[in-house]
């Protein structure tokens, strides 16, 4: 799931830190499998949907497996673009570090750890929720996987923003899997990832520039392939869509002032350093706008959150 499917630096440093005592720890390859910090901003992405979704507090138990069920389909997804690219993976220095490049896990463990996880994944959506959210995390599970990773991804510098569909589906699937419906305002918390997702990642790809050279002829990314004035320009115009995009929670009625104060401060504060890297396209500029922009997407949905259970 894709621009909540983008991985940060920080998962990279945590591949490369063997533990220190020498012991083996089995499960750790699995987990960096389902690429754990890019899981976090999923989980947390479907558990807005999940508590948006009804006027006071979903059921518990319910949310709970729904989350657990949208998680897993995330984790073999996410452990089948690894499987499909860990070639590719081997090459750059930001993701030489996972498991499979580094041979901690077979290709073939792998591939049946995600099948085990994706199978599982589908019971407990199917048996704790309803049809059509477990249709609904399928298509994201394979949308992602095969679609994007596949045809999409080494296809066209814009794999970002169409595969941005998948990526912006777990606030719908959480709110489905309560109410069993796909709202409007569902998909606007959708549509909010979906315009996000592009700046977030070419920013990363900008301070990431020498690693995406080397695969150039696999995965082509818009700094590479249309160069950094052309990816400058696009991020700052993503994030002044992304601002007035922002604002419709609030336009639409599905939100109050709270929240309306909230995606101004957070919508300037990353249209702000994406002028900035309009100025200074160095690799420290562009991670702090990327790291902006994981600030923007965590609080815009907090903010959601805190309005939406906060009326004055």
């Amino acid at each position: 799931m894709q621009t909540i499917v983008n991985e940060t630096q920080a998962e990279t440093m945590t591949t490369q830190n063997p533990d220190q005592s020498g012991k083996s720890l089995n499960w750790r390859p699995y987990w960096m499998l389902c690429k754990p910090r890019v899981l976090r901003e999923i989980v947390f992405a479907t558990v807005v949907g999940i508590f948006l979704s009804v006027p006071g507090m979903p059921p518990l138990d319910l949310a709970f497996w729904a989350t657990l069920g949208i998680a897993l389909a995330a984790a073999s997804a996410a452990a089948a673009n690894q499987i499909i690219e860990y070639k590719i993976d081997a090459e750059m220095g930001r993701t030489s570090g996972r498991p499979l490049p580094l041979g901690q896990v077979t290709p073939r463990q792998a591939i049946i750890f995600a099948v085990m996880v994706g199978v599982l994944s589908m019971a407990i959506m199917i048996k704790f929720t309803n049809l059509l959210a477990t249709v609904l995390t399928f298509f994201t599970l394979i949308g992602y996987a095969i679609i994007y990773t596949v045809y999409l991804k080494p296809a066209t510098p814009q794999n970002i923003v169409i595969g941005g569909v998948t990526g912006a589906a777990p606030p719908v699937l959480g709110w489905c899997a309560i109410t069993g419906s796909a709202d409007p305002h569902a998909w606007l918390l959708a549509l909010i990832i979906f315009v996000w997702t592009p700046p977030h990642f070419w920013a990363l790809a900008i301070a990431r520039l020498e690693d995406y050279r080397i695969v150039a002829e696999k995965i082509p990314v818009l700094p590479v392939t249309d160069g950094i004035p052309i990816t400058q320009l696009h991020i700052f115009l993503y994030t002044i869509l992304l601002f007035v995009v922002g604002l419709l929670p609030y336009l639409t009625h599905m939100s109050g002032i709270i929240y309306l104060v909230g995606a101004i401060v957070l919508g300037g504060l990353f249209m702000y350093h994406a002028w900035l890297l309009m100025q200074d396209a160095s690799p420290k500029v562009a991670w702090k706008t990327f790291a902006t922009s994981l600030v923007y997407l965590v609080g815009i949905f907090a903010v959601l959150i805190i309005d939406h259970y906060v009326k004055f």
